[in-house]
């Protein structure tokens, strides 16, 4: 049994297999943010021919079912068939690289008094020859060198014995030793022949749920020779970690989420590595930060106890690791230092983005959030951190919205409305391309543009009589962003109910754990927002919709990708590594899922911009207003 695609490849089918698993097993992947559930509808296929049945027919519209559109997670089939497959249902994660030039780093890790001292170092040793007056034996005098230059405690591994004996003679007895520190003792991670102190090179990386993003640093000088990032392509089993976690535990494939990211890290790696003719010998060290089940996946640990109350992580503070042991295609002795974790759903990311934004050195009284599927959230100042994580879901990313999707080409990523003639005017990533979907910035502004010219009520009910824009369609009354010549892109109630259970479940974080700790919003000096979402969020439209409190805009400060940046930090100080572990320790926790008060304040943002529209006056006056 095959299935031909109208492209001219042919593939074997297992008889019970999905199409879309079958797709998979044949290494051609399709956006299913559900993860196969059959819920989100993205992974939509046209049969041309041959016997399939075809188990649910959800988010599909009967124009659509007419021309033979289905659900390659829903649709088994029983012989041949023939089915092409969209452009926009296609997942392209192979081959989404972006790099980017050098930028100075160096101000930061100064300002944080810390000096450059990398987690690994090298050492240039010059070993007296072997006489028959002095005989003892290689190691032996090698131990005694490091003895004579202070380094007494300094374990050498046995593996690296096999060849000592060539390595401390071929360059006239000089030797380089790389070695790292660990557990109160320096290691040895390399032996060398000749002086190798220099070049030496490191790699910071961020494992975000959507993208990874590899720093090439050379340990050095701290430069920050180039970037590399790609999607990250466990995509492929689902947007969330949640749905990512259901397939590592009860469809068995925890090792493939695994080879999946490390194969990922290798390709940028690859990438670096070539660009700058780098020797595989020069990479000293491997720096990751990532939420605590990225974590997990990178360091193949089952991640199933995170999804099940209580809610408990294999661990929060990891075992220095091998690139050997973990598949990275470097030297096998490598060390992987990662990130200490806080909980199940506040990662070494926000540990990390902590140590960028040095909110645990300040008085004054800051929010760190980063606006993702998690909503991280923490506050605090150089007293005490409180956490938390409020399960914003990952419809910002696209997923749970009908035409949903990333901040890539095609992405309408800003939208406004005429007050006066209700006329839409959309911005989209990319030159010169048309239209694919919304992704989150384009859904906030556009929530936000439709509540304050009337055409959506508090409630997130379009309102039929105010615009032409507002018809019925299959999931009920939908607004057009967009005329398209194939398709419409359409905001429709359940999106926008979505949209305002997310932001609901960030602000309720906010003002949650500000009342657990006695403050309030006027107590706050500075909200800190990470994340690749923030940099393109308008903090104005944000405030309009109640996805984030209402203060002056210069209290808003965008971090970027603060992860990779206490990645890069950590790589190049002991200091900060330590600060970093001290931070992660000390961080309380609050498990919000439990929480009486968090429900009280996410039952009361499920309005535009908030049930307390006086907690909001500068929207207040826009409503009364409005002015757009």
């Amino acid at each position: 049994m095959n299935i031909s695609l109208t492209s001219g490849k042919n593939i074997p089918c297992t008889p019970g297999l999905s199409i879309l698993k079958s797709l998979k097993k044949a290494g051609i992947y399709l956006t299913s943010s559900c993860g196969g559930k059959g819920t989100c509808g993205k992974c939509r296929i046209i049969i041309k021919s041959g016997t399939v049945d075809i188990r649910s027919k959800m988010k599909l519209t009967q124009e659509e079912l007419n021309e033979g559109f289905a659900l390659a997670c829903r649709a088994f089939p029983s012989g041949d068939i023939l089915i092409d497959i969209p452009k926009e249902s296609m997942l392209t994660v192979e081959g989404r690289i972006a790099t980017g030039k050098s930028r100075d780093l160096l101000a930061l890790l100064y300002s944080k008094g810390a000096e450059i001292d990398p987690i690994s170092g090298r050492i240039v040793l010059k070993l007296p020859p072997p006489s028959l007056d002095d005989n003892i034996s290689d190691l032996e005098r090698l131990k005694r060198e490091l003895f004579a230059n202070g380094l007494g405690c300094l374990r050498v591994p046995f593996r690296f014995m096999a060849n000592l004996a060539q390595t401390v003679r071929k360059e006239k007895w000089v030797i380089t030793l790389s070695t790292i520190h660990s557990e109160d003792c320096y290691e040895i991670t390399g032996i060398f022949p000749g002086n190798r102190k220099a070049p030496r090179y490191g790699f910071a990386i961020d494992i975000g749920t959507t993208t990874i993003v590899v720093y090439l640093v050379d340990l050095t000088d701290g430069t920050l020779v180039d970037v590399a990032s790609i999607y990250n392509s466990q995509i492929r089993f689902g947007d969330d970690v949640i749905t990512r976690i259901v397939h590592a535990t009860e469809s068995n494939e925890l090792e493939n989420l695994h080879r999946a990211v490390i194969s990922d890290i290798n390709q940028l790696i690859s990438i670096l590595i070539t660009n700058h003719e780098i020797s595989a010998e020069s990479i000293d060290c491997l720096v990751a930060a990532g939420n605590t089940t990225m974590t997990h996946f990178f360091l193949n640990l089952d991640p199933f106890a995170i999804r099940e109350a209580p809610y408990i992580p294999t661990a929060n503070i990891f075992p220095l690791s091998r690139a050997g042991e973990l598949r990275i295609k470097l030297r096998p002795d490598v060390p992987v230092y990662v990130f200490p974790c806080v909980a199940s759903y506040v990662g070494g990311d926000i540990v990390s983005g902590l140590l960028a934004t040095r909110m645990y050195e300040k008085e004054e009284l800051s929010i760190f959030i980063d606006i993702g599927t998690n909503g991280e959230i923490v506050i605090g100042n150089s007293e005490w951190l409180m956490s938390a994580a409020c399960s914003a879901g990952p419809c910002f990313e696209g997923s749970g919205i009908k035409h949903g999707m990333r901040a890539t080409d095609g992405a309408i990523e800003g939208i406004k409305i005429n007050p006066d003639t209700l006329e839409v005017g959309i911005k989209v990533i990319g030159d010169d391309i048309q239209p694919a979907g919304i992704c989150g910035s384009g859904m906030i502004d556009a929530v936000a543009a439709m509540f304050l010219t009337g055409i959506l009520d508090r409630k997130g009910r379009l309102q039929k009589d105010v615009s032409g824009r507002v018809r019925e369609g299959e999931d009920g009354p939908e607004f057009v962003v967009h005329y398209g010549e194939e398709k419409d892109i359409v905001l429709a109630e359940p999106d926008i109910e979505n949209i305002i259970r997310a932001k609901a479940a960030i602000y309720a974080g906010f003002s949650t754990l500000l009342k657990e700790a006695g403050f309030t919003f006027d107590d706050v000096q500075k909200v800190y927002i990470a994340g690749g979402f923030g940099k393109f969020l308008d903090i104005e439209k944000a405030i309009i919709l109640g996805l984030l409190p209402e203060m002056p805009k210069e209290k808003f400060q965008y971090m970027g990708n603060t992860s990779i940046t206490g990645a890069y930090l950590c790589i190049l100080s002991r200091k900060l590594r330590a600060q970093a572990e001290r931070i992660s320790m000390e961080m309380a926790y609050v498990e919000l899922s439990v929480s009486k008060s968090f429900m009280d304040e996410y039952m009361s943002g499920l309005f535009i911009p908030h049930t307390d529209i006086d907690a909001f006056p500068g929207v207040k006056e826009l409503m009364d207003k409005q002015l757009f």
